[in-house]
């Protein structure tokens, strides 16, 4: 592979000093950064640039106009000792920001490739495990550890020095305190925060930054309030809040969520 290609974005500049495996595919507009290795099977989106010291093992897909930062570690095998060494990946959207030394791993046979959405942020130190499948819009901050097979609804937000255990999903647009211990399914659209964790309520401001119309709004905070609030458990709840909940998309993702839950609920 040559060390400078010309596209229609600019230079593909590759510093002397990275390692770039003849089976990886950089596209136009690459920039890699010194002491970089890029493994077999990697394949670098168009614009995306990466900093020095970015390890990225093997069968890594990452998408145009991403930001690497150094130290930054993509591909290695999965922490896991189901893995046999068999063929899987990590996938990265676009436009997806990965901060200094985060930590990104392959997938198992289980499901066969982690997944990394578009316009997220993994700030320094996060680790995203094998086989699990973060959404678009995504917020990790620092030292935020998945395990393995977690899954993130898009516009997520987790705060910083949190664990999540394997398994658990976080629904859409919910907001999860920094600090806090993730053992459970937090539902979309809600607050949890603390150790062990605990809903504080609607994640009102972020519903209302991103534009939720206030009919929206209303309708899913009466909803939560059937659900968390009535002092009902929650299948009676349940039960209630499908026979009163108005045929909004917000609500019955809701309602669906919690119903295919297989950790439980954090409550």
């Amino acid at each position: 592979m040559s060390e400078t290609t010309v596209g229609t974005r600019g230079e593909t500049i590759v510093h002397p000093t990275a390692l770039v495996d003849p089976d990886a595919e950089l596209g136009q507009g690459v920039i890699v950064g010194p002491w970089v290795i890029v493994g077999p099977g990697a394949r670098i989106g168009d614009g995306t640039e990466l900093g020095p010291r970015v390890l990225i093992e093997r069968d890594t897909v990452l998408g145009e106009d991403c930001r690497v930062s150094n130290g930054a570690v993509l591909g290695t095998d999965p922490q896991d000792l189901k893995f046999q060494g068999e063929r899987t990946t990590l996938e990265v959207g676009d436009r997806t920001v990965i901060r200094e030394f985060a930590t990104l791993n392959r997938g198992t046979h289980a499901r066969g490739k982690t997944v990394v959405g578009s316009d997220c942020m993994l700030m320094a130190y996060a680790h995203v495990a094998h086989d699990c499948e973060l959404g678009n819009h995504v917020i990790l901050s620092n030292a935020v550890n998945m395990a393995g097979h977690v899954t993130i609804e898009d516009w997520v937000s987790v705060g910083g020095i949190t664990p999540i255990h394997q398994f658990v999903r976080i629904g859409a647009h919910a907001f999860v305190g920094g600090a806090s211990r993730i053992a459970q399914d937090v539902p979309p659209y809600c607050l949890v925060a603390g150790n062990p964790s605990a809903l504080h309520g609607l994640n009102s401001i972020g519903l209302e930054r991103r534009g939720f119309s206030q009919d929206v709004r209303k309708a899913l905070k009466d909803t939560y309030r059937i659900l968390f609030q009535s002092k009902l458990n929650l299948s009676k709840a349940m039960a209630r809040a499908e026979a009163e909940a108005p045929p909004i998309p917000e609500v019955r993702h809701l309602l669906e969520f919690i119903k295919a839950s297989e950790r439980g609920i954090t409550v």
